[in-house]
């Protein structure tokens, strides 16, 4: 603690007593020292060596091992006890993964066993990769739909169905190396552009389109049902068909509904029943598979998934674009279903982690979700994720490695090299109802209803994304979700808040005089926060905002009588960082304000912006005697100053 000189002959200390705290200069730092703490800060906030100090070599080679593969860390605690539970798990998650696997092929325009293959390769890479223990692997619908909707752009799934296949891989390998990527290259912060605003309306539009194309299967609109997948499109095509319409398929379609939908009701009541919800698809499937079978319903236009090729997986190396005319269409569909599907990932991982508390890693679960769709477009696969409704069946049943995976694939093996026959007589409807019932889940109105209550602006965001979603199509969607993220962080950038600050009655705390109606201004001294970083987008603003207050502040103390206002203060807490246009917007402030006899004073500025006034000079120019460690010190000292003036 030292005295301050406040200039003119006055003096620094009441009393003997020091007055104020002098701000520090932070010692100085290299150019490359700075650039090398904000590399850091981006890309390893979270050194990923910090565990591998004080180690032998043996212990660090342990430790790389599992960092990199972190199946070797949870097995080497793995008991007999943990397996049953995750073996229930994963019996439990593949009764429903079936199912859904056979009707969300069906969203990407391939073959249904394609569906089956996704769900078998997958999930091991996962297992051995991934870090969360809760999560489910597989197919989901919003990406299938998705990826069905950017292939069929290009090619006809009918027309070209070898093509058609080729380009699915093709965009499965690139959304894997571009997940990968992003880990490797420790980029996952670009994920978070998409904000939980967004990510619900999109998610939410997502699913009421995907409901709306069951309607094919629901309604047996086989021969003339729309490709466009926008709610206007899809209502036409199927009351402008309604000679085509098949009772038995819908009846069929609909009691099945209401089976599945009691199911989950129940389950949701009664959360020790949630198996009921998990095997209600598969029970509806053998149901309806014997239904037809015995009734031979196929022979009165009731349509059936027919033939599935038996078997494991085939490669699907030789069967990759790595050049010619459809790669650059691959990539680009690759990036966007890479993106959509890397963000349901993680956001259904750490969901399920704070659940059962422990941390989810977000980098290696990128490398993880790149390299499972890398292996997968190897193998007859297409892009695949964390499904909600798997890892929620997953989580509930108990699962505690994902060994739970691993069983879920082996059920599926199983299924692929045995089982694939019994599905024959199974009617299209039944897995429409399937998927109505799941996708219907994933619309949240009770978590949009919050956001409206917590910002309306969200609320604009999240809406903008439901309607691009559900009534123009899912890419346009996506790119309006997108777009009004980057909008909303530039509003934020561009108008940071400021505040006018009073003190509270009997402290030296100063706070927003609109927040806290107590606090009361220091007559002669205007105090001004600014709550963000202060950058080229936002720097006019700043000075514009400050001066305004400035103005305002000398008009309202004209009406009162009041005394001149003869000092600016200016509280930096808030502020994390300056660039060179926000120093010169401080220059034009205290400029301006030095021409009407106002003396401008900064308080509590941090290391970062200590460090670039005083490499502009704007210290020097200012004063160093006007720089203060809190907005009270300041005030203290203006208002000494004030009453020296009048004395």
């Amino acid at each position: 603690m030292t005295t301050v000189d406040i200039g003119n002959g006055r003096n620094g200390s009441t009393e003997g007593k020091p007055l104020v705290h002098k701000v520090e200069m932070p010692p100085k730092r290299s150019f490359l020292k700075e650039v090398g703490s904000g590399v850091r800060e981006t890309f390893f906030h979270d050194p990923p060596i910090q565990g591998f100090k004080g180690l032998s070599r043996g212990q660090q080679v342990l430790q790389s091992l599992k960092f990199l593969f972190p199946i070797l860390d949870w097995l080497s605690t793995y008991s007999l006890k943990m397996f049953f539970k995750d073996f229930l798990a994963g019996l439990t998650i593949a009764s429903l993964a079936v199912p859904q696997d056979l009707g969300y092929a069906s969203l990407t325009g391939i073959p249904p066993v394609y569906g089956l293959y996704s769900s078998f390769v997958p999930p091991l890479v996962y297992a051995v990769l991934g870090t969360s223990r809760n999560i489910a692997i597989g197919p989901v619908a919003v990406v299938s739909l998705l990826l069905g909707e950017l292939l069929k752009q290009e090619l006809s799934p009918t027309e070209d169905a070898a093509e058609y296949l080729q380009l699915a891989f093709t965009a499965t390998f690139f959304a894997g190396i571009f997940q990968a990527g992003l880990g490797i290259l420790r980029l996952g912060f670009i994920t978070e552009f998409l904000s939980h605003a967004t990510i619900i309306g999109f998610m939410g539009g997502a699913a009421i389109t995907i409901a709306l194309q069951q309607l094919k299967g629901l309604f047996n609109l086989f021969q003339h049902f729309t490709r466009h997948s926008d709610f206007v499109s899809v209502m036409r095509s199927v009351f402008g068909h309604i000679d085509e319409w098949n009772w038995r398929t819908i009846v069929m379609g609909l009691l099945f509904i209401a089976f599945l939908f009691s199911a989950k009701i129940l389950a949701k009541k009664k959360p020790k029943l949630f198996w009921i919800a998990a095997i209600a698809p598969l029970t509806s499937v053998v149901v309806a598979t014997a239904a037809v079978y015995l009734t031979r319903a196929d022979k009165h236009g009731v349509h059936i998934v027919g033939h599935v090729k038996k078997g494991l997986n085939p490669s699907s190396f030789h069967r990759i674009f790595f050049s010619g005319k459809f790669t650059a269409r691959a990539i680009k569909i690759g990036l966007v279903c890479g993106l959509v599907a890397l963000t349901e990932g993680l956001a259904i991982g750490r969901t399920f982690a704070t659940l059962r508390d422990y941390r989810v890693d977000g980098n290696k679960e990128m490398i993880s979700f790149g390299f499972m769709n890398i292996c997968g477009s190897f193998s007859s696969c297409y892009v695949t994720t964390g499904s909600f409704s798997r890892s929620s069946i997953n989580y509930a049943a108990g699962a505690l490695t994902p060994m739970a995976n691993i069983v879920m694939a082996s059920v599926v093996a199983i299924t692929l090299t045995a089982l694939t026959p019994l599905v024959y007589y199974t009617p299209n409807c039944i897995l429409a109802s399937v998927i109505i019932t799941a996708v219907l889940s994933v619309v949240d109105v009770n978590a949009a209803w919050l956001i409206w209550k917590i910002d309306k602006g969200d609320f604009l965001a999240c809406m903008g994304a439901f309607f691009g979603t559900l009534f123009v199509s899912v890419e346009i969607g996506l790119l309006v979700a997108v777009c009004i993220s980057f909008v909303k962080i530039l509003f934020h950038v561009t108008r940071p808040h400021t505040a006018i600050l009073g003190n509270i009655p009997g402290t030296t705390v100063y706070r927003n005089v609109a927040q806290y109606l107590q606090a009361t201004q220091v007559p002669g001294i205007l105090a001004v926060r600014i709550d963000g970083p202060v950058y080229f987008s936002n720097a006019s603003y700043i000075h514009d905002k400050v001066l305004a207050y400035l103005e305002a502040e000398k008009l309202r103390v004209e009406k009162i009588n009041g005394p001149k206002v003869r000092y600016l203060v200016i509280d930096l807490t808030p502020v994390t960082n300056i660039d060179s246009s926000g120093v010169q917007a401080f220059e034009m402030i205290e400029k301006a304000v030095k021409r009407q006899q106002i003396q401008l004073t900064i308080a509590n500025p941090g290391t970062s912006i200590m460090r670039k006034l005083d490499a502009s000079n704007f210290i020097s120019r200012l004063g160093s005697e006007w720089m203060f460690v809190t907005v009270g010190e300041a005030v203290q000292v203006c208002t000494i100053l004030l009453n020296l003036q009048e004395a």
